[in-house]
């Protein structure tokens, strides 16, 4: 009809649910997981440092090289001035003036005592570093024999029959024989094929530590028809062998011994199948000693 109003219809287009609340939380979000990377990532980092690298890392954060002052100034003179001993000098005192000067006498004997003490501070400082050192390779020594024979599929069923441990001497690797696999032959000093290829991969990681070794074989009691000392120290002989074909030098060989059943893995079971192995023991070296005396002379 002409006199009916024409109707107009308005739409109104809502904004999304996500312009309300803005992309703050996605800033948040983001700084959450780079801190939580950086977390991770230190957390690795302390795990794979060996003690001598966190030693190094301590010593270039530790404060010893920052400036000590007791004043605001942090100059030569800390905050103090030149002068008469006055309260204007600061409770500064000249030193020149109430010191005389030392004799050559006491000038000899103070350098005396003082490189005494000081060569005593660093034979102890250099053996302890060694100690350190050597513990740090035996320790990843231990982890590269775990690791070669759990990565290697012809050795990984024997894993649990590698035993490292550190001792007083050194680092002590023994491989044991177990019910059904043992290392040698019956009665024999052969050793068996896995066991050959077990001892070679533990010769590799053993080949390129300076160390002496010390080789001795064990047995359980009655496991040969005769003489069982004869027997073990036939075994060591021949692991000793084995070892220096796969590349191990002749004057790393400390001693190889024979100890037949004087020394049971399980004392407590002296037939258990397990005492009879093979112990190879990395020596722990004594750091070399100072040449001269007091002063290295």
């Amino acid at each position: 009809m002409a006199g009916d109003a024409a109707v107009v219809i308005k739409r109104v287009k809502k904004g999304g649910h996500g312009g309300h609340h803005g992309g703050a939380w996605k800033v948040a979000y983001a700084d959450f997981v780079t801190a939580m990377m950086a977390f991770f990532l230190l957390m690795w980092l302390i795990n794979t440092t060996t003690p001598e690298q966190k030693r190094g890392i301590a010593d270039y954060f530790a404060p010893q090289s920052i400036a000590q002052t007791v004043s605001g100034s942090g100059g030569v003179l800390g905050g103090k001035v030149m002068g008469a001993d006055s309260a204007h000098a600061g409770g500064a005192q000249s030193v020149m003036q109430k010191q005389s000067p030392p004799s050559p006498a006491s000038d000899q004997k103070a350098m005396a005592a003082g490189g005494a003490e000081g060569g005593a501070n660093a034979t102890a400082n250099n053996s302890k570093d060694s100690q350190s050192a050597q513990d740090g390779q035996f320790n990843h020594a231990a982890e590269a024999i775990h690791q070669a024979v759990q990565d290697n599929p012809d050795l990984a069923n024997l894993s649990h029959q590698v035993i490292t441990e550190k001792t007083p001497q050194g680092l002590r690797i023994q491989l044991v024989d177990q019910d059904g696999r043992p290392m040698f032959q019956q009665g024999s000093n052969e050793l068996m094929p896995y066991a050959k290829k077990l001892l070679a991969a533990v010769g590799g990681i053993v080949a390129v530590l300076p160390n002496r070794v010390s080789i001795a074989g064990h047995t359980s009691g009655g496991d040969s028809n005769g003489d069982d000392w004869k027997l073990s120290f036939d075994r060591a002989n021949a692991a000793r062998a084995l070892l220096q074909s796969g590349g191990l030098p002749a004057d790393r060989i400390y001693e190889t011994a024979g100890k037949a059943a004087s020394e049971p893995l399980l004392p407590e079971n002296p037939g258990a199948s397990a005492n009879r192995r093979l112990s190879i023991l990395l020596l722990k070296e004594a750091p070399p000693a100072p040449s001269g005396g007091p002063l290295g002379n």
